[in-house]
């Protein structure tokens, strides 16, 4: 820190070993919590399915041409007119890396809400590592944890974020192989076109992704009102308006138009778009990233669509 007559300020070291102690204090009790909503869900996860080579039955389909006479289910095709093929079910662990934004303006929690963003990222990139890991996937964070298959992967994540040096920002994707599944969760408050920027090569290469925005409410409605000061959390920069609700209107339709561009745009690229308030359960977008990850029908969550 450097001092200037009794006043001390804190150097950018400073600060981020701060925020490496604030995170490592709130991990433990994100861990807690993502179990617990794991725990609610988990009756309705039933693996990311789906048919290949593997000792389990899956499912019966109909017959179609060209397919081998071997795999024809005599037994259950006499019951009916049909002919049905005996499926099994894939058994091959997927890759599934996840990411939460750890960055200064995560960190906001306004009266409206219960939980801080990041807070609400942490518990769900576990509660999804949790749940993944039962179903025996390999779960990664990039820059945190390489992939790893084992029932104790959010445990291990977890010890990896309390020991990791994060400074925000969409992470290095370098070492994410084609076909893996990636989940990023985060504010997402850069403009559509440099977030694009950067998600728009890891489409091309195939990776399959799923982006999950986390608003604070106040965020949302802007409830602010008379003479009020909005301070960057990531700049410091400040901004002094004398009736704020006078800009509400104005500001909501830019915030909500950045949210839409935003999501058109991910499914352009054929990725999925969830949008998530604090002050909604975190069962909610944790339900919905699942239905995602299983390849099932997506619902509108929170207002986001897909």
């Amino acid at each position: 820190m450097a001092a200037i007559g009794q006043k001390v300020i804190p150097t950018p070291a400073t600060e981020t070993l701060a925020r490496a102690r604030q995170r490592a204090a709130l991990i433990p009790d994100c861990m807690v919590e993502a179990k617990r909503i794991a725990n609610t869900v988990i009756a309705g996860w039933h693996g990311r399915r789906k048919r290949g080579i593997g000792e389990n039955f899956w499912q019966f389909r109909p017959f179609t041409e060209g397919e081998s006479l071997s795999r024809i289910d005599w037994r259950r095709s006499a019951r009916d007119d049909h002919v049905y093929v005996r499926d099994r079910e894939w058994e091959a662990a997927h890759t599934v890396w996840l990411w939460a934004d750890l960055s200064p303006s995560m960190m906001y929690k306004s009266s409206m809400a219960p939980v801080s963003k990041e807070s609400r990222a942490m518990v769900l990139m576990l509660a999804l590592a949790e749940i993944l890991a039962r179903s025996g996937e390999r779960i990664g964070c990039p820059g945190v944890m390489e992939p790893v298959s084992a029932r104790n992967a959010a445990e291990r994540l977890a010890t990896a974020l309390m020991h990791t040096d994060i400074d925000g920002g969409l992470p290095d994707t370098g070492m994410i192989r084609s076909l893996s599944d990636l989940v990023l969760i985060g504010d997402f408050l850069d403009t559509p076109e440099a977030i694009l920027d950067r998600l728009g090569p890891l489409a091309k290469r195939g990776l399959r992704g799923h982006v999950v925005e986390i608003a604070d409410p106040a965020e949302e409605e802007f409830p602010y009102a008379g003479r009020t000061e909005f301070v960057d959390p990531e700049t410091g920069d400040k901004l002094i308006s004398g009736r704020a609700e006078t800009v509400r209107e104005d500001y909501r339709n830019a915030y909500l138009s950045r949210r839409s561009a935003l999501g058109e745009s991910l499914r352009h690229l054929g990725w999925n778009f969830i949008s998530h308030r604090t002050d909604h359960l975190a069962s909610e977008a944790l339900v919905a990233v699942h239905m995602y990850l299983s390849g099932m029908p997506a619902k509108t969550v929170n207002g986001g669509r897909r």
